[in-house]
């Protein structure tokens, strides 16, 4: 019997309406998500003024979603390795989505904590997962720019939580910005029907009439044949597991992946979390605090889908390098009296470069793992990267409260982002063995070196 080689056909695929579909809800999730996780940010001078929180009480306030992220993303994305991206995906939905509701009805610090906790573990979970599914749906040319620019929605999610805290918290509290959180929760059914689940996962399961249904909308026209089968060569390999990743020569890019991760989610985190407070500190209003977090975000767009651009074009590892130097330098200069002007353009570069680099590096994880391991991989990448998530709010609750000059607040946010940069110039120098032919993976060409 023939066999029919499922990723190439998706890989020389040419971008049609599926593919707008799966971008649009993928995106969509990503929206929400980066909305749910900035929205700690922008209330947090004001939660700090109600219930009285220092610095580090703020810090590690906010590091509560941190640590659920964490978990989410390690125990999420080895789990849609196991039961599929779409029931994955769901349960991930309903915890992101409930608990930030619920956190508007918080009425301490504690209940707020517990709330973040839960709500951080759906928000970590399904970004590996959204990630993976617009990988491997989308056309090799073009990889690299849709999972950018699926994940620019968490930009989009973070300028919407920014812009709609300036014009509810003044009128409805902060409680307010947390109700519209409920919105993916209406909208689930729909996502759920509309979302394929992964070819790859279906071809493992034995369920061909399903996974020949869905090629035929990625290949409009593609039929199996009688005497033909489906075949997912890269959903063979022996498992899922984590040591997976450090096998066929990915041992060294996956420990420099893993730095950057956490470099560069350390510098996102921190900004995200305190760039609102710092502003404040340097004698703007709340108004013009919020604006500078808009900015950040409206950066973060231009730096994903430009880099991801790049990076199909060109070498993502050597791109990622490049924008993690100009992060430093951007950040660095923060710290000192600027005209407006040149204060609004500095901070959307460091948007551009950080959570712009952010978007990449999952891009970059989707492109060096294999399928069969691809959740696994960039769950792993990010739960690792959460520990960087982690430290931002609380290096940054520290430097508060040390009241050290502005100066040395944004020059401590920007040290990562050179030590990022010099884990990219490794990864993008680093040789991968030969895979074995049980888990031989697709070539990476020159998207990962």
């Amino acid at each position: 019997m023939k066999t029919v080689d499922a990723n190439k056909l998706i890989d020389e695929a040419k971008f049609n309406p599926f593919h707008w579909m799966v971008l649009f809800w993928c995106a969509l999730i990503i929206i929400f998500d980066g909305y749910d996780l900035v929205i700690y940010g922008v209330v947090l001078p004001v939660l700090m003024k109600e219930w009285n929180l220092t610095p580090i009480q703020a810090g590690a306030l906010g590091s509560y979603a941190l640590f659920g992220m964490m978990a989410g993303a390690m125990v999420f994305g080895p789990l849609s390795d196991k039961i599929g991206r779409k029931k994955t995906i769901t349960m991930c939905v309903i915890l992101f989505s409930g608990f930030t509701v619920l956190n508007g009805f918080a009425s301490n610090p504690t209940e707020f904590g517990i709330c973040r906790f839960i709500a951080g573990l759906g928000i970590g979970g399904v970004m590996p997962n959204v990630v993976a599914l617009m990988s491997e749906y989308a056309p090799k040319k073009i990889r690299s720019t849709l999972v950018a620019i699926m994940f620019s929605g968490y930009s989009v999610g973070g300028m919407l939580s920014a812009g709609l805290g300036m014009v509810l918290l003044p009128s409805h509290g902060w409680q307010s910005v947390f109700f519209v959180a409920g919105i993916p929760l209406l909208l689930l059914p729909i996502i759920m029907r509309q979302l394929p689940e992964s070819v790859g996962f279906m071809v493992r399961e034995g369920r061909h009439a399903e996974a020949t249904a869905v090629l035929a909308r990625v290949q409009p026209g593609f039929a199996l044949q009688a005497d033909e089968q489906l075949s997912m060569p890269s959903a063979k390999a022996a498992g899922a597991s984590v040591l997976q990743l450090f096998r066929d020569g990915r041992a060294l890019r996956t420990v420099m992946l893993w730095v950057a991760f956490f470099c560069c989610l350390l510098m996102v985190y921190a900004l995200a979390s305190w760039l609102p407070k710092l502003m404040t500190k340097a004698g703007y209003g709340l108004g013009s605090s919020l604006s500078f977090l808009l900015v950040l975000n409206f950066g973060a767009i231009f730096g994903a889908v430009g880099g991801g651009w790049l990076g199909d074009k060109l070498n993502l590892p050597r791109v990622l390098m490049v924008f993690f130097a100009i992060a430093a330098v951007s950040i660095s200069l923060l710290g000192f009296k600027s005209p407006t002007g040149v204060l609004y353009t500095l901070i959307a570069i460091a948007g551009a470069t950080t959570i712009g680099s952010q978007i990449l590096l999952y891009a970059l994880g989707a492109h060096f793992y294999e399928m069969a391991i691809r959740s696994t991989g960039l769950g792993w990448a990010s739960g690792i990267g959460r520990n960087g998530a982690v430290v931002g709010p609380l290096l940054g609750g520290a430097l508060m409260a040390a009241e050290l000059p502005l100066t040395a607040n944004f020059l401590a946010f920007a040290i990562p982002g050179a030590v990022a940069c010099v884990a990219m110039g490794v990864f993008s120098m680093a040789k991968v063995s030969a895979p074995s032919p049980a888990t031989a993976a697709r070539p990476l060409a020159n998207s990962a070196g």
